[in-house]
């Protein structure tokens, strides 16, 4: 048998999925690496998916044909729409998954890709091949000694490379849930010449059901109309959605004397923790010394799933010895007598430097090997998996000898992400949030499709019968719009009663629905009395239109911003251009702009210590 393929992507995880997925639905003959088939989709922290700006991603990632959506639908056993006391922008759907039946699907959906083969086989080494002077990819070895040629690599490896748990003083190395680590993998990478960082993060202690008091604690039920991920999901009611509910429960004053007391005892502190942990999902260690002047943190009790007794305590996670992590426990409210299932730990691992790449996530140096996931120094299985579409795209599009895909800031947070990653680099395990994209008002959950759809289609990801229903939805969309800019209210007195028991101004003169629909106290559903000649239209198409009204001011003054970026982004920087003879650019800007070797101004203005007049530099030297 020849071993032999043309896309080998490395980790089965949320971001190697989609990587696979996304390549062997383009055509091209694929095959997933992974330590454990069992592992395939797994969810080693917590079993939810979505959550401020996650739940953005995961839009997004089904509206250019991925997978995490449709998956997370099927396993859904609560949904809810977080920030809902916000705009629009920052609306965000999270569910809580049956992590178990979460892996169910996705692997039979990976073993039903007729372009894809699923091998469980350990890759510890990429081998290379030098061509006209640039480093190429030919293929991977196994640690059964197989070497499989290929043309394509994508490393989504996780947080496995040289992984080491920490409970403690207790080190000893392996991988999430007590899983085999990638020993061998970092070496290789480290003889191609890129650059390795060491992160860390962790996940809390999970609880047996029996052992805690719910009643005690505050009950947080589902949403009452969740809208699906994916569009290929068939809507459901509510109540055959939200299975299980979630709890919440506080640290108490006693958690905190009791973790401050023995905080030498914890990994993370203890001085046997090297790597740089996540910022913004941090060990409940960390909050405490950071944030000393708060009395109590917010803690989440998540199900993992039907047919488990497990519980999740998002919020908790921590490093101390088992010992304190039960003290720690008991010390919460209806969790005295609080029995451990699997015990919080901290693991390290090794990830590359994403500066190292293009935002095709293709290696500069080594062509044909892509990165994604946390591979890339992010955190979260959403920036991952979108990493992995990403990365799985551009390797079939390389094959295929098309074009890449690069998606700009301003269409989707999977722009945003990617250039963040590329152009600032990730110091610590980055995590998406809303208030790190400046297009916010135009990157909606409810337009993803609207924004990505296309693209899907052009790559060959949406077939065309679902194209069919998306442009008919953007139709609707638009005549709905049109509809309520040009209908006249007129001023009567049940109308005007109306407008005041809904706390609003009464009308003099006739009034467009648009114009009502603008005013902040009114929406669609309220004016619905005085709209008497209203379609039956989809609930996706209502929303869309009414936050499209609603924001138009708001939504143009973003759209000229981006066109405005868009001339920065269109003037292109030579790949070959030496920035240190550039008159009049400072040493530290030439020394940045050549490591990170931006493709056009645009990026050129987002590098860290590159300032406007270095800028103005580049665009006389450019204009030369």
């Amino acid at each position: 048998m020849e071993l032999k393929t043309s896309v080998a992507v490395i980790g089965a995880g949320h971001a190697g999925i989609e990587a696979a997925l996304a390549s062997a639905r383009m055509g091209v003959d694929t095959i997933l690496f992974t330590t454990n088939l069992d592992a395939v989709g797994n969810m080693p922290c917590n079993p939810s998916i979505g959550g401020s700006a996650k739940g953005h991603l995961v839009f997004e990632i089904d509206a250019l044909g991925g997978e995490m959506g449709y998956a997370a639908d099927l396993a859904t056993i609560q949904s809810r729409t977080l920030n809902l006391g916000k705009g629009a922008a920052v609306h965000s759907k999270r569910v809580q998954a049956d992590r178990a039946e979460y892996k169910r699907v996705m692997k039979r959906t990976l073993e039903s890709e007729p372009n894809l083969r699923l091998i469980q086989s350990e890759i510890v080494d990429i081998t290379t091949e030098e061509k006209d002077g640039t480093v190429l990819v030919s293929g991977v070895v196994t640690s059964l000694g197989e070497h499989w040629t290929a043309e394509k690599v994508i490393v989504a490896t996780g947080t496995f490379l040289d992984s080491r748990i920490f409970v403690g003083d207790k080190v000893f190395s392996a991988g999430p849930d007590g899983l085999m680590p990638a020993v061998g993998l970092s070496a290789s990478l480290s003889r191609l010449g890129l650059t390795l960082q060491r992160f860390k993060t962790g996940t809390p202690a999970r609880v047996h059901l029996r052992s805690v008091d719910l009643s005690s604690l505050e009950i947080q039920d589902g949403e009452s109309d969740p809208v699906p991920y994916s569009v290929r999901t068939v809507k459901k009611p509510a109540d055959e959605i939200n299975i299980r509910p979630c709890h919440i429960v506080y640290t108490n004053a006693e958690t905190h004397d009791l973790i401050l007391s023995n905080l030498n005892r914890s990994a993370m502190y203890s001085g046997n923790i090297t790597g740089e942990g996540p910022r913004y999902c941090p060990s409940i260690e960390t909050k405490l010394v950071r944030f000393a002047d708060k009395e109590r943190h917010q803690l989440f009790v998540e199900p993992c799933g039907l047919d488990t007794d497990e519980l999740y305590i998002q919020g908790f996670s921590t490093s101390m010895p088992t010992d304190v992590q039960y003290d720690m426990l008991h010390s919460l409210s209806g969790f005295k007598n609080a029995e451990i299932m699997r015990y919080a730990y901290a693991i390290e691992y090794d990830c590359a430097d994403p500066t190292e790449m293009y935002p095709t996530l293709e290696f500069k140096t080594v062509g044909g090997l892509y990165g994604a996931g946390q591979f890339n120094g992010t955190s979260g299985y959403e920036e991952a998996a979108a990493q992995g579409l990403v990365a799985g795209i551009n390797a079939a599009l390389s094959v295929l000898g098309k074009e890449p895909m690069i998606l700009p800031r301003s269409s989707s947070y999977i722009g945003t992400l990617i250039d963040d990653l590329v152009i600032k680099g990730a110091t610590e395990p980055y995590r998406m949030m809303t208030s790190r994209s400046e297009y916010r008002l135009i990157l909606r959950q409810d337009n993803a499709d609207e924004r990505l759809t296309p693209i899907g289609h052009s790559v060959g990801l949406i077939d065309d019968e679902r194209y069919s229903r998306f442009t008919e939805k953007q139709k609707q969309i638009e005549n709905e719009i049109k509809r309520l800019e040009k209908t006249v209210i007129p001023p009567s007195k049940e109308n005007n009663a109306l407008l005041s028991s809904l706390g609003s101004t009464e009308i003099s003169t006739g009034v467009k629905l648009a114009e009502l629909l603008r005013r902040p106290e009114l929406s669609y559903k309220a004016l619905a009395p005085l709209d008497t000649d209203r379609p039956e239209l989809p609930s996706a198409v209502i929303r869309t239109a009414e936050i499209k009204v609603k924001y138009q001011g708001y939504i143009k003054r973003e759209l000229s911003e981006v066109e405005r970026q868009k001339k920065l982004e269109d003037k292109r920087l030579p790949a070959d251009i030496d920035y240190k003879s550039i008159v009049g650019l400072r040493l530290e800007s030439a020394e940045k702009l050549d490591k990170i070797r931006p493709m056009n101004i645009g990026q050129a203005s987002r590098i860290s210590g590159v300032n406007p007049a270095d800028i103005s530099v580049l665009l006389i030297y450019l204009g030369k």
